[in-house]
């Protein structure tokens, strides 16, 4: 279910040959080919640039894929960076055991920031929606601080919500890892500034011209597997806020809210407090390709209840720390 598939729904071969725009040279890249290049390119030049990188790496998608892109800009030898995942503890399962396997797999070293630890020391209290997704800051920049990482790779993409929008691909966090709209330096050509002051660190976006399309439409090119809730299956689920969300431990179903045996999967993967499920019979790569292609919300858009706090609610934790 989780490996390659035909992707002719795609309308995209994903070879070498032909490219958009009508320019039929055999040497012409394909826009996945290009999109790979410029990841690829922008992993190359933080190894050169910076001393203690690191990739944040959940076990979603976008993780799993700028994972790939990092191995492949390093082979054969092995990825220079190690890894880091904001655990709020209410995680699905199946992604932390795909991550766990990835990093055994490939003998990557991972750092853990849990939520629940900041909790036990009461230094964060749970919110009254028990959703976790805004209290991961702290213990996302204070592990970075910890660990003297200078620039910190995410699998942030511009068509994902209006404030990732803003982004550069290098963007300057200062020393308090707060992020200020007006200090974006310019990115002509390619050519990327990763200069910063002792204490300031760098957040590295090599997705951020990916699609959530280009992203599945690579994921089949590549075969690369994923956590199956990415696919269609059978779950219980309850509804809130016009969104599906998993039942369990961290505060729902409440009084009211039923809980029915639906067929759904997830188009993102972040706490189960406030990620949504979307009803769905892909099982397939090449079914979920159609489902994207079709779609006119974004991802986070559809099914991130965190999103929808208020008209800026990325953008202000974006400016305290978050990604």
């Amino acid at each position: 279910m989780t490996t390659a598939a035909s992707v002719e729904a795609s309308g995209d071969s994903g070879g070498s040959e032909g490219s958009h725009g009508g320019d039929d040279s055999p040497y012409a890249l394909s826009h996945l080919d290009a999109l790979e290049s410029e990841a690829v390119h922008i992993f190359r030049e933080v190894a050169g640039e910076f001393e203690r990188p690191v990739i944040l790496f959940s076990g979603g998608k976008d993780s799993i894929v700028m994972l790939h892109l990092a191995l492949k800009a390093f082979a054969p030898a092995p990825v220079p960076f190690s890894l880091l995942h904001v655990d709020t503890g209410h995680n699905f399962p199946e992604v932390i055991d795909y991550r766990d396997r990835t990093v055994a797999r490939h003998g990557l070293r991972l750092h853990v920031a849990s939520v629940q630890d900041y909790i036990d020391r009461g230094v964060l209290r749970e919110r009254p929606d028990g959703t976790r997704n805004p209290l991961q800051t702290l213990p996302l920049t204070e592990k970075i601080q910890a660990e003297r990482f200078d620039a910190v790779f995410g699998g942030g993409r511009r068509d994902e919500e209006k404030a990732r929008a803003k982004e550069r691909v290098f963007s300057l966090r200062d020393e308090f890892s707060q992020w200020d709209p007006r200090r974006q330096r310019p990115e002509l050509w390619q050519l990327y500034n990763g200069r910063h002051a002792p204490g300031e660190h760098v957040r590295v976006f090599p997705l951020s011209n990916w699609t959530e399309l280009d992203v599945w439409q690579y994921i089949a090119r590549e075969g690369i597997e994923l956590p199956e809730i990415y696919f269609a299956h059978e779950r219980d689920v309850f509804k809130r806020s016009g969104m599906w969300l998993t039942a369990g431990d961290w505060g729902g179903p409440k009084d009211g809210e039923d809980v029915e045996r639906r067929q759904v999967r997830y188009r993102t993967v972040g706490d189960m407090s406030c990620t949504g499920a979307v009803e769905s019979d892909a099982t397939t790569l090449a079914d979920v390709i159609t489902e994207i292609a079709a779609s006119r919300l974004t991802e986070r858009g559809a099914t991130r209840a965190d999103d929808k706090l208020s008209e800026a609610a990325m953008e202000d934790r974006k400016r305290e720390g978050y990604f």
